[in-house]
């Protein structure tokens, strides 16, 4: 079952993440992001034996927090993301050019 305790935990790796994505820190994202996979894969495979608990509002209320600062971190990140692909795909395409080139020599 899905306790309070447990929002409030997985809720604090949600705020831990944000607050690595506002300041760039891209490894500490990581670290923070696979402990709060974790967390998730654990409530997720408790939660799939266990009745709804009575206090199912504040839950909800938790759940929404964490979806508000999982946008949060994403307006940080897709940016980056972006930026990586676009230098990664420049580069795919330089050694295209190279080598299209370097054929016509040879």
């Amino acid at each position: 079952m899905l306790t309070p305790q447990d929002i409030d935990s997985l809720l604090t790796r949600y705020e831990a993440m944000a607050d690595a994505a506002r300041a760039n820190d891209w490894d500490r994202l990581a670290a923070e992001e696979r402990e709060s996979a974790a967390l998730r894969q654990a409530f997720i495979d408790r939660a799939a034996t266990a009745a709804l608990p009575a206090d199912a509002a504040a839950l909800a209320a938790g759940i929404h927090r964490i979806l508000e600062l999982d946008g949060e971190i994403r307006t940080h990140t897709d940016p980056f993301l972006s930026a990586v692909r676009k230098l990664l795909s420049g580069g795919v395409r330089d050694r295209a050019v190279r080598s299209a080139y370097s054929a016509l020599e040879g």
